[in-house]
């Protein structure tokens, strides 16, 4: 499962931004998408993932009330919508999928991954 992730700019705190992830190969077996992040001198960490096929979505605490994950299936394509910008997002962000259910939602539960994209907000 190829990824491509989108997206990633300069914003400022309290602001929006929004970012992509397709799957342009065959996406039949994938069960669940999302997306991870890694700040500058810590681990990666889960942020939001959703079931394409029935659109269950899971976040981080960090995340809930701010970011929404939704998704076009149609499209083969995940989105990130994240709102009232803190500095502390300022991260790669990651698109993941894995191809069954699991209730780990650790970055390393997810088997395929997209080349990150930069978010900096600015404080």
């Amino acid at each position: 499962v190829q990824l491509q992730a989108s997206g990633g700019a300069l914003a400022p705190a309290a602001g929006s931004l929004g970012l992509s992830c397709a799957a342009p190969s065959r996406t039949l077996s994938v069960y669940e998408m999302g997306w991870c992040r890694q700040s500058p001198g810590k681990e990666r960490e889960f942020v939001a993932a959703i079931r394409l096929s029935s659109g269950v979505t899971n976040y981080a605490n960090s995340a809930k009330g701010r970011f929404t994950i939704s998704r076009d299936n149609a499209k083969n394509t995940v989105f990130l919508q994240m709102n009232s910008l803190k500095p502390e997002a300022t991260a790669v962000y990651f698109c993941k999928a894995r191809r069954a259910y699991s209730y780990n939602y650790s970055p390393q539960a997810f088997s395929y991954w997209g080349q990150g994209t930069l978010v900096t907000v600015s404080s």
